[in-house]
């Protein structure tokens, strides 16, 4: 299984949904990381986004998860891009 970098981008006038719409947004987050497909979330300390790691068979699979994300879903993503990772070293090589 490959891993994703899940790289979102916030915008200022989403603010608010995504304030209202962050408890769901963690606990499905969560939920994925009790499954082992997360494995480590957070946001950028300047509030402009986010990152997040996950394991998916593909790029497709990995697209189709996020889609899910209720940010996703009320559309309080201002990008959101998925990128397959391949570390080298560290605790995320197989």
């Amino acid at each position: 299984m490959a891993i994703f970098a899940v790289l979102y981008t916030y915008a200022e006038a989403q603010a608010a949904g995504r304030d209202e719409h962050r408890p769901a947004h963690r606990a499905w987050l969560n939920d994925l990381v009790d499954q082992g497909t997360v494995l480590t979330s957070g946001p950028y300390p300047d509030g402009s986004g986010a990152l997040i790691l996950v394991r998916a068979d593909d790029l497709t699979a990995a697209q189709t998860l996020f889609a899910q994300d209720p940010f996703a879903k009320h559309d309080l993503l201002h990008e959101a891009r998925i990128v397959e990772w391949k570390p080298t070293m560290g605790a995320f090589v197989d």
